[in-house]
């Protein structure tokens, strides 16, 4: 039984109560715009088949304002542990499990089961980081990652894929090149690297 449908038992019951993070209501645009890199993160899986070994779960976490992908793993599941293995490895590559700063990153999901989890929302409070989850079957409110991931797939079902290793090393490449060589209109033109390092400015004098 998944924890999704073990929450919704024990809430018809009233023997669990909400858990502390905030659902949004569906609209066109997000309200909350961001104003600078790691105010916002936003999180996703989707799913790729490796040849005779089944499907991977492709966890990542992209960066609201810039749109840099922070940080990606590979996954045979979709639970909450997967959700804070990469969680942690964005908190070390953007320096915020360092920095001491008033407010840690909002993470922005969906109503996925390894993001409803008590698991996921003890660990988010633990390391006072708030949760934000979009209103349900509205997917426009994680648009930036829902692009990143058709672009991804678009991208990498170009070809057949034997080994997991092998997958790893094409998401690697393409990641790379999205972040340092992908220029976006929506960002006047500079890529995801140049807006979340703050090197705009720099660019354009």
């Amino acid at each position: 039984m998944s924890e999704a449908s073990v929450y919704r038992i024990l809430k018809a019951y009233d023997l669990i109560k909400s858990p502390t993070y905030v659902v949004l209501s569906a609209s066109d645009e997000f309200r909350d715009k961001t104003t600078r890199p790691n105010q916002l993160w936003q999180t996703d899986f989707t799913y790729l088949k490796v040849i005779g070994w089944g499907w991977f779960y492709l966890s990542t976490i992209l960066d609201d304002y810039s749109r840099y992908n922070i940080a990606w793993k590979l996954f045979t599941t979709m639970k909450s542990g997967d959700v804070t293995d990469t969680l942690d490895l964005a908190l070390q590559a953007s320096g915020c499990d360092q920095a001491k700063v008033l407010h840690k990153p909002r993470l922005l999901s969906d109503n996925g089961s390894g993001y409803i989890s008590g698991e996921l929302a003890d660990w988010l409070e633990d390391r006072q980081m708030d949760h934000v989850r979009g209103a349900s079957y509205h997917p426009q409110t994680q648009g930036k990652i829902e692009r990143w991931h058709q672009t991804l797939k678009n991208r990498i079902l170009l070809a057949n894929y034997f080994l997991p290793g092998d997958l790893r090393q094409k998401i690697d490449a393409l990641v790379e090149h999205y972040n340092r060589r992908q220029y976006h209109e929506s960002l006047q033109n500079f890529t995801p690297a140049d807006v979340y390092f703050g090197r705009g400015q720099t660019i354009l004098k």
